[in-house]
């Protein structure tokens, strides 16, 4: 099992190279599950939740609230556990 592993934020459609993060859904030292969304993110065309690919605890959240990321980015740091 990794270390840790990362909330990154996904190609959003051809067109789209950055989103804004509207709001978290968890806070740093929460538990989470695969597929629970933990952030919404908002581009020019449309609102997005993203989601954790595996089980864990969210160790850091990098990008705040309002800020702009680029696809590909890392947006949180998760613990992986054996939830």
């Amino acid at each position: 099992m990794k270390e840790q592993e990362y909330v990154i934020l996904p190609e959003l459609g051809e067109e789209i190279k950055s989103a804004t993060v509207a709001c978290w859904h968890v806070a740093e030292g929460a538990e989470v599950h695969v597929d629970d969304d933990v952030v919404e993110v908002v581009t020019d065309k449309a609102t997005f939740n993203i989601s954790v690919e595996c089980p864990g605890v969210v160790k850091e959240i990098l990008v705040q609230e309002g800020q702009e990321v680029q696809v590909g980015s890392s947006l949180a740091v998760i613990l992986p556990s054996d939830i």
